[in-house]
């Protein structure tokens, strides 16, 4: 699941995509705005193509779409590794005239029904690493520190992403099933 915005060539999940045979994007990172309600549709339409339980890599605002996802719908999802999501306050409202590219009711504050790994960043400019605790614990996620790493992006130097395949690898073990 992207973000808000189009992942770039070099950026881990594009690569993931590009060199792994299965992978696939839910949606085709469509870029600014992000759309729940679209986002979600997208997801679940991905996920119900195919009987075969799934395991989610979300990053960003893709993880609020895995939680929305998780809340309204059902299905074969084995696992999902969230990535840096980004802290919404839940009594944020846009002001008059704020040009708004993040389209969203609220953010479920609930138990996935399924196992996770939620990556936290110490130094992520759209959460604290307190904020990504909070969400670990609503969400039932095991929680893991990146450390100094930014959003976990390109940006930040992260097109190869050795400790993100080994918690890929993780969820993926016979053991996690």
């Amino acid at each position: 699941m992207p973000g808000r915005g189009v992942p770039l060539p070099d950026h881990w999940s594009r690569r993931w995509v590009r060199d792994r045979p299965g992978f696939q994007w839910a949606p085709e990172p469509p870029g600014p705005p992000y759309v729940a309600t679209e986002r979600v549709a997208a997801l679940h339409a991905a996920i119900s193509a195919d009987r075969e339980p799934v395991i989610l890599v979300a990053h960003s605002a893709g993880c609020l779409t895995v939680a929305i996802w998780a809340r309204q719908h059902i299905g074969p999802v084995r696992a999902a590794l969230l990535v840096t999501p980004p802290y919404l306050d839940p009594d944020w409202r846009p002001g008059p005239g704020e040009s708004v590219d993040v389209v969203i009711d609220h953010v479920p504050r609930e138990p996935l029904p399924f196992p996770s790994v939620l990556v936290a960043s110490r130094t992520d400019p759209n959460a604290t690493f307190a904020q990504f605790e909070a969400y670990a614990r609503d969400w039932g996620s095991e929680l893991f520190d990146a450390g100094a790493v930014g959003h976990l992006d390109s940006k930040t130097g992260f097109g190869p992403w050795p400790d993100g395949e080994d918690l890929l690898r993780s969820l993926t073990s016979p053991s996690s099933r």
